[in-house]
């Protein structure tokens, strides 16, 4: 399956090579390495992947979500899903970590730490915010890619964002209410004694 795929931004899968001790899948050689490699693989003496990120090229409609976490990636430098975050805290999901981060206006704690406070606070607040629009629960919410290069280049991301922070604040009371109507304690009425059930079906 990943063979037959063939697009513009995709690597091609040449083949695979397995033995009893290793399976490689094999792909055209990436001068640059993939992104993932520069962003948490690399040696100390290579160089950061800087935030002056740009090619001044566009490409054609994409998954709007994907690009959004791939967004989050580039800003943060961490994996999509991240076990080790629950050492710390409840969000495997970096997606949820960013929104609770940017909820608490805490944006230094978003950026990736290799590049030493060395960015542009204004250009990581755009970046984070096309990114949490982009992967919106519901895809009707989401922006098109050619929205979201026109709010890239700042055109129409206030209005935008206005609206998503009204309709995360309804989710987030909507979600606080239900957790509160089914947080029974143990005086609850709705507490009942355990029962035996029938035989087995």
């Amino acid at each position: 399956m990943i063979s037959v795929a063939v697009h513009r931004n995709l690597l091609r899968l040449i083949g695979f090579c397995t033995t009893t001790t290793e399976r490689l899948l094999v792909y055209p050689f990436m001068q640059n390495l993939s992104v993932a490699y520069c962003l948490r693989e690399r040696k100390p003496e290579e160089p950061v992947l800087d935030w002056n990120l740009s090619t001044g090229k566009s490409s054609e409609r994409t998954d709007v979500f994907g690009y959004g976490i791939m967004l989050l990636e580039l800003v943060t430098g961490q994996r999509a899903i991240d076990f080790s975050r629950l050492e710390e805290e409840d969000d495997v999901l970096l997606l949820d970590h960013v929104k609770k981060l940017e909820r608490e206006k805490r944006l230094d704690a978003i950026v990736d730490r290799n590049l030493n406070r060395n960015y542009n606070i204004q250009e990581v607040e755009m970046m984070i915010q096309v990114a949490l629009l982009c992967t919106q629960a519901s895809p009707e919410n989401r922006p098109a890619m050619s929205e979201v290069v026109r709010m890239l280049e700042g055109e129409g991301l206030a209005e935008r964002w206005e609206e998503w922070q009204h309709v995360e604040v309804t989710r987030i009371q909507e979600y606080e209410r239900m957790q509160r109507r089914f947080d029974w304690g143990e005086d609850s009425v709705y507490n009942q004694d355990a029962i035996e059930l029938s035989g087995g079906r």
